[in-house]
Formats: C-alpha cells, structure tokens, sequence
C-alpha cells in the first residue's frame, strides 16, 4: 500500500489526487490520508478546507486511522514506545525533495509527503484527470452566462493572485515572479498567436486587476468568493488559452483545459526558493510557455 498525505488548498489538494491516480493507474494500491482536515488539532490541523469534497462526486479511497499510525510509526501504545525508545522510529515516510522523483512509482509500502505538482508525474493521465475532476453546477446565473460566451470566444484565461501572497515572509517568497512584463510578454505572446482573443482575468485583488487591465479585450471576473471561488477554476478550463500566476489554482486551471491547441503560459519560476534550473523547469513541463520575471520566453 501507499499513503498520500493531503495537505492545502484546492490547487495543492488535486497535485496530491493526481499522484493518487498515477499510482493506481500503474497497479498500485493507494490511499489518500485526510488527518490533517479530519483529526488534526493545533499546528497539525489544516486551516483550509478539505476542497475536494466540494468537487462533483469526486472518488478516491481513504487511509484508516490504524493504517497510518503503522506507515508513520507513532502508536502511543506502551509497547510501542518502549520499542522506539529500544530499535528507533520505523516511519515509511518518503519526502518529496526535488521538483520531479520517479522513483516514487517503484515504490511501495511508502507514505509520500509532499505536493507532487510536476506536469510530467501526469503528462499521461490528464484525460482520465480531465474526467474525473467535475465541478458543481453554479447557482450563479453569472458564471452559466459566462461559460456560454466563453464557448463562442478565444477566450484566454489570465490569473493574478497577490494578497494571500503579500502576507508569506512579506511576499519574499511569490512575489517579483508574476512581474507586469511577464504578464505584458504573456498577452503579447497570445495576442501574436490567436485572432481576436479576449482575455478574463481572475483575482483576488479585482481593484488592482481593474486598473491594470482595462483594455476593450479585457475583462475581470470578480464574483466568485468563497467555497464558490472554485467557479474560477472551472471557467479558466473553459478557454481556449491560459495565462498562469505562480499559484496551484490556476495551473490547474489550464491543466483541465482539453483544448487540444491550446496555449498554456506559467512563470518560469514558482517561488523565490526554487532550486531547479531552467533547464530542468523546461523538461518538467514540456507543453508549456515557460516566461520569466524579465518577460523573456524562455
């Protein structure tokens, strides 16, 4: 068996159900652990929900409580104390500690722990991905309106997120990537490419995406909030293209586009932390329109 330790917002909640369905999908028995949204409390206990149930009938098979006190060693019974204090932890814990590990598949009896978000861990997959993630119908008479029109457009979907971001170390570790000239090289990117395109841009700072985006072309979308903000997602995998902030959300915005042609654009970089190299960043998300800091297509 493998255990997938769940953990974050919606965005990082699909990265760790995609591995889920990796495993499965090459023979493995897997199960998702949901302790730090179900029985966690204090530091442990996740201050976001558990988002996946709010998608659409979403499966996916659940840890035991006995299974993953096996897999991380850390029974309080008696026996087992004395045991650990005698022989040492025997936790199956594998950390994940590169952008891409593909060791992980010849893995078993395994707990991972991680976000797994690579593109290449699910290249293979997004079609059974794209059918099984489902959103909930919208009771918002806006967001039906807007999938419509979506439909009949080269609608391009553009993602900016900055204020749950400005409060991570003061922004030092998202902030500066999704610079103006990445997003100026992005539509100057699209708009060489696609004829006529419409951008809809998403945010949770619609003041500042008014102000900076207020062409005739432009839009922002700013009624969805809340357990509803999962509507973003949904109607960014509805356009035709899609322009990426350095955030899960909207990556997975552009991963469930099945547009064939479709135009993906992301930061060449995640965070200001990310060790890998261009080079590496290139293999890992083949497909993609890698634009860095300086606007440069890389």
């Amino acid at each position: 068996m493998i255990i997938i330790h769940v953990m974050g917002g919606l965005g990082n909640q699909l990265y760790q159900y995609a591995l889920y369905e990796k495993l499965k999908y090459l023979g493995k028995d897997v199960r998702l652990d949901l302790y730090a949204y179900k029985e966690a409390a204090g530091e442990d206990r996740e201050w976001r929900a558990l988002e996946l149930e709010w998608l659409d009938a979403l499966q996916y098979e659940v840890c035991t409580a006995d299974e993953r006190r096996r897999f991380l060693d850390n029974s309080m019974k008696f026996a087992d104390r004395v045991r650990r204090k005698l022989t040492g932890r025997r936790d199956k814990t594998v950390m994940e500690r590169a952008d891409y590990m593909p060791e992980i598949f010849a893995m078993d009896d395994v707990y991972l722990y991680g976000f797994w978000g690579c593109e290449r861990y699910y290249a293979d997959i997004l079609p059974l991905l794209r059918e099984k993630i489902r959103f909930p119908a919208s009771a918002d008479p806006r967001n039906r309106e807007l999938a419509e029109a979506i439909g009949h457009e080269n609608a391009v979907s553009l993602h900016i997120r900055r204020k749950d971001y400005l409060t991570v170390a003061d922004g030092k570790r998202y902030m500066g990537i999704c610079t103006d000239a990445y997003y100026a090289s992005a539509v100057g990117y699209i708009t060489e490419r696609v004829e006529n395109p419409v951008f809809y841009i998403f945010s949770d700072d619609a003041a500042y995406a008014r102000a900076h985006y207020s062409s005739d072309n432009m839009h922002v979308v700013d009624w969805n909030t809340g357990r509803e903000s999962l509507h973003d997602m949904e109607l960014m995998s509805r356009c035709k293209h899609n322009i990426c902030a350095n955030s899960t959300f909207s990556i997975w915005g552009a991963r469930l586009n099945p547009n064939p042609d479709r135009i993906a654009i992301r930061p060449l970089h995640h965070d200001n932390y990310e060790s890998a190299d261009a080079e590496t960043i290139r293999e890992n998300w083949r497909g993609w329109v890698l634009i860095d800091a300086e606007g440069e297509v890389c």
